[in-house]
């Protein structure tokens, strides 16, 4: 096999594409052990075409990734634990060989599917997709989670090739010099395809990928558990062994059919019962887990299952609390099995699993076993992967909400309860009244005003137990709440109470608006729309449909907000159109004794030098006082003013009333001080406004910013203290501003 040049116009290949001698022995070994797996489960003109894409890949591939990784050797990874794992299914082997090409090649996409067809290609579409997200820095950003999960979610054996994937891609990256990397590789593993893993019932899988991630995240842990379990393990052995042997007895004398084999718990699974439990590796005595695997019909199965039990309850005390049964009622990824905890020898206790042959099957390959991949998917899986586009639809926090929302705890913990009619149903863990109702019917749930459970009536917010049996009590007269949210506990629940809400406040408004329309009909006034959405931002509401839905349900006066309209449409006519652009430097002049805008005890102050105060800047409306300086010119103070007080004190003497007098038509500069958050557009939006208003004008501006948090000084010319205190409404009706005020 020789090496041969891949287009990288994407820069997805290390220069060097070279493979050892090691590597082509495996690559070899790798072709011979597909062909094999693929032998007799597949059709010869399947194994036909899966032998010749063999070559062409072998011939083709055996070059590197940007991380040195080769990717022939991957790929045939990949396709042999799948095979081994899974199923060798021949349109997923396909596309697991092919990806590489469209991927590294997208031009030949188009060759991909008029030769292998229309799966095929969607397969390896969905694999594409999943690794456009996955390629991305930052790989705990939420928005990259949003994409894997909703790229995932959209096939079923996308998942499953993806989870095999990267056990593959695990394997490989041991003492990968990219340390970085290695951790987010292994971050996604755990939080990812492990649950996905476990979702699916692929234990085996789950079990190593989170063995590997925490070899990679915490080496040192992993070694001390994997040293200590080593030393431990002909103990251990000789334990089952001991344990075993009369366990075995009894059965064969009662008859039954099976096999017994014991297991050791995985690093990851001990580390997290020793961080939970708080005690060291010699206090953990459920080490190891014994599985009797019983050869029997299917209509004996669940018969078998507990005869096997009752036997080894009378040999050993069991622990009632841990037992499990996942017999008659299954999981919903279709795991079955009965798990009994019993006090063995020495006092340890001893988990022992019960199930059939064809119940393994189902526990080592989950959903895969018993699922059809060209056709109809299984009842349990559609369900999983409505939950998982629930998930998406709700989440609004981080990706590690949005793994917990996956995990599989809590779907451990499910609850089940009946209909009337006898139907089970399967809830999230602390389902309601509630819950349940809108499990039957998005319309039931709506409508739903309690429900009577073991002949006793229950609120909306009680919650549902196991094994309860649930009739609903709906009322024509009912409809959602908005604190119907905060008790509810599944996502469809929530996305049809929010979708509920939100079509209740749409329709009011439409009403509130109708309503406005007629009022000013009436009135003989013309709405502007502009105009409108100004007097309804300076009332406080930051959307148009809550202040139509306000009107609707009269909170808002139609009459009081026309009087508004009405004055601001006038102001609007009357103004001056400036720009912000024409005041930004533009200079205040002082003002001299020709302006007659001040008088003292009621006489003007005309052939009177005065100033206004560059401490305080009154202007028009500003309650003031009149100093008499030491050059006998009158300075006008803000009563406020941060010097009055020492003014006052010092300077009784000189103190004189001072009044306004006429209209004000002078522009006098005022400084405000504006906070808000450091948003794109936010300043032009500010300006706009200031532009937009008549009697003033923008004559300077500061803005500093810091951690997201901008503060402008703004230096406004305006003639009064009227336009002022609306203009201050107005800025702090600006999205993004927290506060406005006068300095």
């Amino acid at each position: 096999m020789e090496s041969q040049t891949v287009p990288n116009s994407i820069g997805f290949l290390s220069t060097d594409t070279r493979l050892s001698r090691s590597e082509l022995r495996e690559l070899a070994g790798l072709v011979s052990s597909l062909r094999t797996l693929s032998a007799g489960r597949l059709s010869e003109e399947e194994q036909e075409s899966i032998s010749t894409l063999l070559r062409e890949i072998s011939r083709t591939l055996p070059c590197r990734d940007r991380h040195g990784l080769p990717f022939a050797l991957l790929t045939l990874r990949t396709a042999v634990l799948f095979a081994e794992s899974v199923e060798p299914d021949h349109d997923i082997l396909v596309a697991i060989l092919l990806f590489p090409v469209g991927h590294l090649d997208p031009a030949k996409s188009d060759g991909i599917r008029k030769r292998w067809g229309d799966d095929v290609a969607g397969i390896i579409a969905g694999m594409q997709s999943v690794m456009r997200f996955g390629a991305k820095t930052g790989v705990r950003n939420a928005d990259n989670y949003r994409g894997l999960l909703l790229s995932l979610a959209d096939d079923i054996r996308v998942i499953i090739t993806m989870i095999v994937h990267n056990v593959v891609l695990m394997r490989a990256i041991n003492h990968h010099p990219d340390t970085q990397w290695v951790r987010d590789v292994a971050f996604e593993a755990e939080y990812l395809y492990a649950q996905l893993a476990h979702r699916l019932g692929l234990y085996k899988l789950k079990s190593e990928l989170e063995d590997l991630a925490l070899k990679y995240t915490n080496r040192e842990i992993y070694t001390q558990i994997a040293r200590k379990l080593n030393e431990t393990k002909r103990a251990r052995d000789a334990y089952i062994a001991d344990f075993i042997a009369p366990v075995k007895k009894k059965l064969t004398e009662a008859g039954l059919r099976f096999s017994i084999k014991g297991r050791t718990k995985s690093i990851s699974s001990i580390w997290a019962k020793i961080r939970k439990q708080k005690v060291d590796l010699q206090h953990i005595y459920d080490l190891f887990a014994i599985r009797v695997i019983i050869d029997t019909p299917r209509e004996r199965e669940k018969r078998d299952c507990w005869l096997a039990y009752s036997i080894l309850a009378d040999m050993y005390t069991a622990n009632p609390a841990r037992m499990k049964d996942w017999i008659t009622i299954p999981k919903s990824n279709g795991y079955e099995s009965l798990h009994a905890t019993v006090m063995g020898p020495q006092s340890k206790w001893v988990e022992v699993q019960f199930r059939t042959k064809r119940m393994d099957l189902v526990a080592e390959k989950g959903l895969a076993a018993h699922w059809r991949y060209k056709g109809v998917k299984g009842d349990s899986t559609d369900q999983w992967m409505n939950n998982i586009r629930d998930i998406l639809e709700t989440a609004e926090s981080g990706p590690m909400q949005l793994m917990k929302d996956i995990r599989p705890d809590a779907y451990d913990k499910e609850v089940f309860a009946f209909t009337p009619k006898g139907d089970l149903l399967r809830l999230s863990p602390g389902a309601t009244v509630l819950d349940f109702a809108f499990a039957i019917h998005s319309n039931v749930g709506c409508r739903c005003t309690g429900a009577i459970i073991d002949g006793v009536h229950r609120k909306l917010n009680h919650r549902i137990a196991n094994g309860d049996t649930v009739e609903i009590v709906t009322s024509a007269n009912q409809s959602p709440s908005h604190d119907w949210l905060s008790f509810v506990a599944t996502s469809k629940a929530k996305n049809k109470i929010r979708q509920s809400l939100n079509e209740a406040k749409l329709h009011k408004a439409d009403l509130g608006k109708e309503l406005l329309e007629r009022r000013a009909k009436n009135r003989k006034t013309d709405l502007d729309e502009a105009v409108v959405m100004r007097v309804i931002k300076r009332m406080g509401y930051k959307f148009n449909n809550d202040f139509f839905a306000a009107l609707a349900d009269e909170e808002v006066d139609a009459a009081k907000f026309l009087t508004m309209y009405e004055a601001e449409a006038d102001t609007e006519n009357e103004a001056v159109k400036v720009s912000a652009e024409e005041y930004r430097f533009k200079e205040t002049q002082e003002e001299d004794a020709s302006t007659e805008i001040l008088t003292i005890d009621g006489k003007t102050m005309k052939g009177l030098k005065y100033k206004l105060a560059k401490c305080c800047s009154p202007i028009f409306g500003d309650d003031v006082f009149g100093f008499v300086s030491s050059d006998g010119v009158i300075k006008v103070h803000h009563k406020d003013c941060p010097n009055a007080t020492n003014i006052r004190k010092r300077y009784p003497y000189r103190i004189i009333d001072v009044e306004w007098n006429g209209s004000p038509d002078t522009q006098l500069p005022v400084t405000l001080k504006v906070i808000g958050n450091d948003d794109i557009g936010i300043v032009t939006n500010i300006t706009s406004i200031i532009a937009k208003e008549p009697g003033m004008g923008l004559r300077n501006i500061a803005i500093d910013s810091h951690d997201g948090v901008f503060q402008g000084y703004l230096t406004i010319n305006i003639t009064d203290t009227g336009r002022l205190n609306s203009l201050i409404r107005k800025l702090k009706g600006v999205k993004g501003v927290k506060d406005a005020a006068r300095t």
